[in-house]
């Protein structure tokens, strides 16, 4: 067979359906505000922490949301809980709160 250069990739498709949601079915009962989030990038573009890092808040919460925790509660040590998510966010979400609610659910993964 002729090598060509390149190879074929695996599919990118998310398997919610495989997924554990308690946790996140657990924060979003907590904090239902959650569900309001529209994804806008306003808490990202923002973050100090961001700036210095590679942290990504809408990364993060997207992961939660798909019931994916690896490695979630050490990204979220990254935030500074500075606030200033929370001042910009167009929807009013308690993000500061968010990030110490994932934290204290998450905190045995």
């Amino acid at each position: 067979m002729i090598d060509f250069g390149f190879s074929i990739s695996k599919p990118r498709v998310i398997d919610i359906d495989s997924n554990n949601l308690r946790k996140s079915n657990e924060i979003i009962h907590e904090m239902p505000e959650l569900q309001a989030c529209i994804g806008c990038g306003s808490c990202t573009a923002t973050c100090t922490a961001g700036n210095l890092t590679d942290f990504n808040f809408r990364k993060i919460h997207t992961l939660v949301r798909r019931g994916e925790y690896q490695g979630v509660y050490v990204e979220l040590n990254k935030c500074m809980l500075c606030g200033k998510c929370r001042l910009v966010c167009p929807r009013g979400i308690n993000t500061r709160g968010l990030v110490m609610l994932i934290k204290r659910k998450l905190g045995d993964f």
